[in-house]
């Protein structure tokens, strides 16, 4: 009969895989536990840090429905629940795994996909939700700028080409 406290950790973990977009699964031996307390505030809002046993993860992923990740679980496993923006959880744990050699990004999963470490640190290169944005924004004010200026040059365009035919007009109609 499983333990209560064991139960319990299941539930909550399962419950994370399930309200999370993406997780991420690391290695974690040999950080201290401030170390880990940087790495979850370095996170931000967005994501959460969770250190478990690897069966008890395995259990409340294959629970939630994600069974991508379980060669994962092996060694010391630890997941990153990310309920925000991915791109900003995946630089995060680069940047941290930059200054600390000891967190290993195994893989992780987003969107019901399985992702692999090499993924995860390509996901970290994109900018920002916010930034692409603010660019696609720029890029089609831009666009419409462009195209104001085209609609307002036909009409200027086919007053000068009447101006022109007009004055062509004049002349060969005063040479008769």
């Amino acid at each position: 009969m499983a333990r209560p406290d064991k139960v319990d950790a299941v539930v909550e973990m399962r419950d994370k895989f399930r309200n999370s977009n993406g997780a991420v699964v690391t290695a974690y031996t040999g950080l201290t536990v401030a170390q880990l307390q940087q790495l979850r505030r370095s996170l931000g809002e967005n994501a959460h840090y969770r250190v478990a046993k690897n069966t008890l993860t395995k259990i409340a992923a294959n629970e939630a429905g994600i069974t991508a990740i379980d060669d994962l679980f092996t060694g010391s496993s630890a997941v990153a629940f990310v309920t925000g923006d991915p791109v900003v959880a995946a630089k995060g744990l680069r940047d941290f795994a930059k200054d600390n050699p000891n967190l290993v990004i195994k893989g992780g999963v987003l969107d019901g996909k399985a992702l692999s470490a090499d993924d995860i640190k390509k996901l970290a290169d994109l900018e920002s939700r916010e930034v692409l944005l603010s660019k696609l924004a720029g890029a089609m004010k831009g666009k419409q700028s462009q195209a104001a200026a085209v609609f307002q040059a036909l009409p200027s365009k086919l007053v000068r080409t009447v101006d022109a035919l007009r004055a062509k007009q004049d002349e060969q109609g005063g040479a008769e």
